[in-house]
């Protein structure tokens, strides 16, 4: 709380969102008794939870700099977020800009008719060397909205204050025409905003919030905050979600709620971004304390930050009663199929991954030569888990890593791959030096069939496995331009490339939209003539259908599990086997 002494030196900011039509809004920044040096004020080259840099400067016109008695200061721009304001002698310097804001998708700002949504690093410019002073935010909006933040609200209505730059560039406004929901739980307030119409059940979204609420205990011994707001923007297209230390906003398309399988993307998308609550916002990697917002922030421990969230949030539902074994199984299937059908496990390391990612981009050559920081980082951290329930005789599990570095590292401080290390000595009796090389300095390669068993499961692809002819390469929608060809496959040996055009198998056109469907013609091993344009000109190639299973994915049980199988498996889930005497799964929890 601000001493009433304090009051004149906290910096103020104010967004007059009143004309929002066009994506517009005028921003203004007032930082008390700066000195008689110049001052120099920044916006974000990039924004928490996206490890890439953003042109969010590029939202910035008709900028200018005043001081105490209204005059204009000269300024030019010396950085692409920056700007360098002339003070001849001491003063307060008012900033003040024009802001676009039609970035929805990127969740860092957006503004139309019926709401915006306000991530400070794409709105607020900053002094660098006055970050940690409070500060206050104040919106002028139109008559009816209301607004939402995890920060504390201030004396007026659509006020905020915040104890730094740091909690209001972490702490998201979402205000306009939404509905809203607040619960308790465990003594914490927790509110649920919702922008946008669509097919969703507030009822449900509040009772699935509310378990899953009670499961951070299952890790963490405490809660970093009293009060959480989440988020959701029901839109028309944009999806994706953003953690923050006291929010989260949550993007799915509107009519993407009401569908069981719709439903599980926004309660595990729930689930992942309030575990980052604690991993990432709580404690992280060294290289991300404290973030400099105006370069990159380099770690090769992303993995950990991204791929355990993702790995801890389906276990938090299942042990919620809100995600069925069935359902938490088909999911971990899914990650290990898609492992399997990536190259690029092949060649890059998750921690390689991790330092990569502020440059990383998808496509062909991702593909074929990188591995993704959720997904990896998933089946990086099951690894570790079974091998720390494995080695301390199910005394210990991966849970408890991240209960000690919750303890042990949280902010100010960080952690680095060293404090792991010994964590995992310290719980498992063991040097992890040689397992730390093998699995995350080196490219992950795992024998499901023995980590599985462990657990009494087991990968398969039905009871009678079939299998279906595979060429390697990928077209896009209807299109007939390749999108991918997988390294090594039969495609990629024929000479085959990304960007190349089919034309006809067998000297028969190809229609677009029926690629798969004509490649099912033929049975693994046959050979086959493929016509393509390649730069413009006509090849041809014969290429040698490999094989792939028919069927999908499943972790299913092993035959006649044993007792130590099944304590493992509840070491590890938190539930107790859940299969029947015929080797099925429940339909409900």
């Amino acid at each position: 709380m601000l001493l009433a002494g304090q009051a004149h030196a906290v910096i103020s900011y104010s967004i007059d969102l009143s004309a929002p039509e066009h994506h517009l809004a005028r921003v203004e920044a007032h930082f008390p008794a700066v000195d008689g040096k110049d001052f120099k004020v920044n916006l974000p080259v990039w924004r928490t939870g996206r490890y890439q840099q953003l042109p969010l400067a590029d939202g910035v016109r008709l900028f200018e700099a005043r001081d105490s008695d209204g005059k204009l200061l000269p300024w030019q721009r010396t950085a692409s977020g920056e700007w360098q304001i002339s003070v001849a002698s001491p003063t307060d310097v008012t900033v003040s800009y024009q802001l676009y804001a039609n970035e929805l998708e990127l969740r860092v700002r957006h503004i139309d008719a019926s709401h915006a949504f306000l991530d400070a690093s794409g709105v607020f410019v900053y002094n660098p060397e006055r970050r940690d002073e409070p500060l206050t935010v104040n919106l002028k909006v139109p008559q009816g909205w209301q607004s939402y933040s995890g920060m504390a609200t201030g004396g007026a209505a659509h006020s905020f204050v915040a104890a730094n730059y740091d909690v209001l560039v972490d702490s998201p406004i979402e205000t306009g025409l939404s509905q809203q929901r607040s619960f308790s739980v465990d003594g914490r307030d927790y509110e649920l905003v919702v922008w946008g119409e669509g097919n969703y059940s507030l009822d449900t979204m509040v009772a699935d919030l509310e378990v899953l609420a009670t499961q951070a205990k299952v890790i963490w011994d405490e809660v970093p905050f009293k009060r959480y707001v989440y988020m959701v923007h029901a839109t028309s297209g944009a999806g994706g979600a953003t953690e923050h230390i006291n929010s989260t906003i949550i993007q799915l398309p509107r009519f993407m709620f009401r569908e069981r399988a719709d439903y599980l993307k926004f309660i595990t998308t729930a689930s992942h971004e309030f575990i980052h609550t604690w991993n990432v916002k709580a404690y992280r990697p060294s290289g991300l304390v404290p973030y400099d917002f105006q370069k990159e922030n380099l770690t090769d421990l992303l993995w950990m930050a991204e791929g355990s969230t993702s790995y801890f949030q389906a276990q938090l539902l299942l042990r919620a009663k809100v995600m069925t074994p069935k359902e938490f199984l088909e999911d971990l299937a899914k990650r290990i199929d898609t492992h399997l059908n990536t190259p690029g496990r092949q060649q890059q390391s998750v921690a390689e991954a991790s330092l990569n990612e502020w440059v990383a981009q998808g496509g062909d050559y991702a593909i074929n030569h990188s591995v993704n920081i959720y997904s990896e980082g998933f089946l990086a951290s099951l690894a570790l888990d079974f091998s720390l329930l494995q080695d301390s005789k199910l005394k210990h599990s991966y849970r408890d890593v991240h209960r000690r570095l919750y303890s042990d590292f949280a902010l100010p401080k960080s952690y680095g791959s060293e404090d792991i290390k010994t964590i995992l000595g310290a719980l498992s009796g063991k040097d992890y030096g040689p397992w730390w090389q093998q699995h995350i300095q080196s490219p992950l390669a795992l024998d499901f069939d023995t980590l599985l068993a462990k657990a009494g499961l087991r990968l398969s692809y039905g009871k009678e496995p079939k299998f279906k002819p595979k060429a390697g390469m990928m077209v896009s929608g209807n299109s007939l331009v390749l999108e991918s060809v997988q390294r090594d496959s039969a495609a990629w040996q024929a000479g085959l490339v990304a960007g190349d055009e089919l034309l006809a198998i067998n000297d028969l056109k190809l229609v677009p939209g029926t690629l798969d469907k004509r490649l099912g013609d033929f049975k693994p091993g046959d050979s086959i003539k493929v016509s393509f344009f390649h730069a413009d000109a006509l090849q041809q190639r014969t290429l040698t259908l490999e094989q792939m299973p028919e069927g999908k994915a499943e972790v299913v049980a092993v035959d006649k599990p044993g007792k130590e199988q099944k304590a493992f498996f509840k070491a590890w889930t938190g539930i107790d086997w859940p299969f029947d005497a015929n080797g099925d799964l429940p339909a409900k929890p």
